[in-house]
């Protein structure tokens, strides 16, 4: 047998039953938590709205099953392919940014046109096309490393690329998007070796076009100044009403919660309790404990999510290194973002919690990423080895 069949066969024998894989576990664990603490926020609005309190968690739960054939489909895809596929990906992910600005196929929803009606589900086309420019990026770092650590063309390139992602995502307008695709490309940027003189430039001038951004938008300053004082009478019931209502339930949960199913805020004092704001329901229901056991669940999908790149990198694989670190940095992003604004860290923005808040393109995603890092543990950690042992079996 050649090393050709070989690596072929190895795509398919992947052996992640010799031992349990942690970010697979972790992923279980929070995709677990995600479908009950979704639903016990759930039942009252679906039981109103659709007479069946457990329809959000039937549809969750066949979100659930089509993330779970992407991840296994996902699983045994090739680094290469993604790595050949980046510029038509990144392609596609304009494409479809700018498909949802197209009256009559893109959802206007509060404002927003961010999704596209396939009927069954709304599709986000934002949370693909994160996914769909970090593996652009990580295929630029690996080709162009020298240049973006020594040049300022290498530093504006894959800023010209972020741009045009962000003037599209401005348009929707998606700015939680924006912010964790800019945070995550920086830090790409930065981990990749470039100078930091240059960040700070390119900081002023993000800072400066957000605050133009923020002029030119009256409801950005409302909500701001809201985040500001949201205990002021103005604001309890207006611009803070969310915002107020989810420290309710974080108080009402003291150390260990209300208990499961027994939360006030759900009944329909709190505004999208199994949406964005689905950490307040835990924090309501299982307290403290609850809250800080999801946090460290995303804290060590973080961590292992880093160690991953880091091996991948001792190793020389720079493009399997980057995009590690890319799809840990949107994880890290989005999940950093939700939890401020549940406790009143930042300013109120609709934002999902991987696989703990209702949504299907969300959720598809949130496994489709789980598989991408679990491929490149296996490629960087495993697969080599595999082929060397096959090799000598055979030679």
């Amino acid at each position: 047998m050649n090393r050709i069949a070989i690596s072929r066969t190895a795509n398919f024998a992947l052996p992640y039953s010799r031992s349990l894989n942690p970010v697979l576990l972790i992923a279980s664990l929070l995709l677990v938590c995600g479908l009950l603490m979704m639903t016990s926020a759930s039942v009252e609005i679906a039981s109103s709205q659709y007479g069946d309190p457990f329809y959000h968690f039937k549809r969750q739960g066949l979100f659930a099953l089509l993330g779970l054939s992407v991840l296994v489909v996902t699983l045994n895809v090739p680094l290469s392919f993604w790595q050949k596929s980046s510029w038509f990906l990144l392609m596609g992910s304009y494409a479809m940014l700018l498909l949802v600005l197209v009256p009559g196929v893109g959802k206007v929803v509060n404002g927003s046109a961010r999704w596209i009606d396939l009927g069954f589900f709304n599709l986000q086309p934002s949370e693909l096309a994160k996914v769909f420019i970090v593996i652009y990026l990580a295929a630029f770092l690996d080709r162009h490393l020298d240049e973006v650590r020594q040049d300022w063309s290498g530093f504006f390139k894959p800023m010209l690329i972020i741009g045009t992602a962000a003037v599209l995502l401005e348009l929707e307008p998606d700015h939680g998007a924006l912010v964790i695709l800019m945070f995550t490309a920086f830090c790409m940027i930065f981990l990749a070796g470039a100078k930091l003189y240059r960040f700070i430039l390119m900081l002023a001038i993000c800072v400066s076009a957000a605050t133009y951004i923020a002029l030119t938008k009256p409801y950005v300053i409302v909500r701001f100044s809201s985040y500001l004082n949201p205990w002021a009478a103005e604001n309890v019931y207006g611009g803070s009403y969310q915002l107020t209502q989810a420290l309710i339930a974080f108080g009402r949960g003291e150390w260990v919660g209300v208990g499961l199913g027994n939360s006030i805020q759900k009944l329909y004092f709190l505004p999208e309790a199994h949406n964005d704001f689905v950490l307040a329901i835990i924090g309501e229901e299982l307290g403290l404990l609850g809250v800080s056991f999801v946090v460290l669940l995303f804290c060590l999908l973080v961590f292992y999510g880093f160690s991953i790149g880091k091996v991948a990198q001792k190793k020389h694989k720079l493009f399997a290194a980057f995009f590690a670190y890319g799809l840990t940095l949107l994880f890290a992003g989005q999940a950093l973002i939700n939890i401020g604004v549940n406790i009143g860290l930042l300013p109120t923005k609709g934002l999902t919690l991987p696989f703990l808040s209702y949504g299907g393109a969300s959720l598809i995603v949130s496994c489709f990423m789980v598989a991408l890092l679990v491929r490149i543990q296996y490629e960087t950690e495993c697969l080599d080895s595999a082929d060397v042992t096959r090799v000598r079996r055979h030679e």
